[in-house]
């Protein structure tokens, strides 16, 4: 039976292995000591914890580009997600295969998610329809929304809502590219760097540095991250 050991875990989530084993504990789940976690038991652990075990059906609305590529991956029905239906408000769109799921008019949203005990709703659509959508969708009893549209929604309370934004993660991909770029400059700007000078050289001090040079105890300053 293929087991993993939790230092094995830990150096591959870059965490703390007594840490990552506590985590664990909380899981119900124990390893053994010398042998380390049966992988397969492991996973449902996880999966049981973060609601994956049951089917759970969702309605895509808005089958645009973004709303096809959406029926159309491959990921969803391996993590415990079913797409129950595809809406659109385009007439011309409905009875359209995607996927191989029909796609059904807007009309009809109320009683999809009746009839498939829908919880999870995706939006897809133009800004200027979202809300209207929202407000249907959670009017029918959908409790969690994850949102694609560029606007953000206003939800009852105990409505939960997850806004996929492409744009900011671009902006932050954007900023990690011009932090090494900076980086490589300043780099360039200094040049090759000295050798340390060796134990008991000349100089004040152990190591051989002098008053005044070289970073300070904590090393160089950090650059400053944005808030």
């Amino acid at each position: 039976m293929p087991t993993v050991s939790s230092e094995e875990l830990a150096g591959a989530a870059g965490v703390n292995s007594a840490k990552l084993r506590k985590d664990f504990s909380y899981l119900g789940s124990y390893g053994t000591r010398g042998v380390g976690y049966d992988v397969e038991y492991l996973v449902y652990q996880i999966s049981r914890e973060l609601g994956l075990t049951q089917d759970w059906p969702v309605v895509i609305v808005g089958i645009g580009n973004l709303g096809a590529a959406l029926a159309n991956y491959g990921g969803f029905a391996s993590r415990g997600f079913r797409v129950a239906a595809l809406i659109d408000a385009d007439p011309k769109m409905t009875g359209k295969q995607v996927a191989g799921i029909g796609v059904r008019h807007v009309d009809e949203l109320e009683s999809i998610v009746h009839t498939n005990g829908v919880s999870i709703g995706v939006i897809t659509t133009p800004a200027g329809a979202a809300q209207q959508v929202c407000d249907r969708l959670v009017g029918a009893g959908v409790t969690s929304i994850l949102n694609f549209s560029p606007t953000v929604l206003s939800v009852p309370e105990g409505v939960d809502v997850r806004k996929v934004d492409l744009s900011i993660e671009l902006q932050i991909l954007a900023f990690h590219e011009q932090r090494k770029a900076a980086d490589e400059l300043s780099r360039g700007l200094r040049g090759p760097e000295r050798p340390a000078p060796a134990a008991g050289g000349t100089g004040g001090g152990a190591g051989g540095a002098r008053r005044g040079e070289g970073p300070g105890p904590d090393g160089d300053i950090p650059a400053v991250m944005p808030a």
